[in-house]
């Protein structure tokens, strides 16, 4: 079991925020402006434009007009977005194409190591950063991604502290990709920080709950020990899930209910199937940001960790 490096620390250096300019879209925008006071860089945003395929509902003679009133719509949201960011330096960024694929060549363009995007959005010709786009947007990217997902509540302020993260892990590589950005964000707010392994049902027939609960708790102490990290407060959570379950259920359930203001998760990267998730079960990641009343950071693979530490 791979286990966190004593004095690990992941920096921020370039912010990224995609956006369709959408209510869902503009909830994320505090985080990305937080993230990047964070980092003391510009903020760098993005709106990918529609392209002719982005069209085809429409008869070939209403796409200049189409395209030109997309233009101009999205001047007027540039200019609404540039009275939210003053103080804030910044760039907007408009590529066409495809919104995964755009938004992975900005990332390898500019370096950027921490994407920040709401979800649910449905704003001029398509809808972007619907559920599925999302997970093809942060199971895709190299880097960090956080997502505000449609239940997230509205945050004021863009200096936004994490009081209380939590880290959830099955204990695989691509899970534990995740850990050093959950430790390098607690540390840097004080926050506390729960390292979570959720049990799936029927397992107790294989070993009574409680001699479970103690093997799993002693492996989540093995990953982070408090010793090693006194600027913000470890503790360690092993829970049930009921019979049949899916993991993520339980882990939205426990981020609300010990009032987690931030979820980190691995997730595997896109070259796999892309149903396949840590934790098990199906679309575990994309349930969880459709679902949680917190933003989700997600970070695809221990290699994505790596080359972030390299950087």
């Amino acid at each position: 079991m791979k286990t966190l490096e004593v004095g690990t620390r992941i920096n921020l250096k370039n912010v990224l925020f995609a956006t369709d300019f959408a209510p869902s879209s503009n909830a994320a925008l505090p985080y990305a402006i937080s993230f990047a006071r964070r980092s003391r860089t510009a903020l760098h945003v993005a709106h990918v434009l529609p392209t002719g395929a982005d069209l085809v509902f429409m008869s070939p003679e209403a796409w200049p007009v189409a395209l030109e009133e997309e233009k101009r719509w999205v001047e007027g949201c540039t200019e609404q977005l540039g009275e939210k960011l003053q103080g804030v330096p910044y760039d907007v960024l408009t590529p066409k194409g495809k919104i995964p694929n755009s938004v992975a060549s900005i990332i390898e363009e500019k370096k950027i190591d921490s994407l920040v995007l709401g979800t649910h959005g449905r704003t001029g010709l398509r809808k972007l950063f619907v559920g599925s786009i999302a997970e093809e947007v942060f199971r895709g990217s190299s880097c960090a991604v956080l997502t505000v997902g449609p239940k997230v509540s509205s945050e004021e302020s863009d200096q936004i502290q994490f009081r209380h993260i939590l880290f959830a892990t099955d204990f695989s590589d691509d899970s534990l990709g995740a850990l050093p950005h959950a430790v390098s964000l607690a540390e840097e707010d004080h926050a506390r920080l729960s390292l979570l392994y959720v049990v799936g049902q029927p397992a107790t027939a294989v070993l009574e709950p409680d001699e479970l609960k103690a093997n799993f708790t002693r492996r989540l102490e093995e990953l982070a020990k408090p010793e090693d990290y006194q600027r913000c407060g470890l503790e360690y959570l092993v829970e049930f899930t009921p019979l049949f379950e899916p993991a993520g259920e339980k882990i939205v359930e426990l981020a609300r209910v010990h009032g987690a203001d931030l979820i980190v998760l691995g997730v595997r990267p896109a070259h796999r199937a892309v149903s396949a998730v840590t934790h098990l079960a199906h679309t575990t990641a994309q349930h969880i940001v459709a679902h949680a009343t917190c933003p989700v950071l997600t970070v695809r693979g221990l290699s994505a960790a790596r080359e972030a530490l390299a950087m």
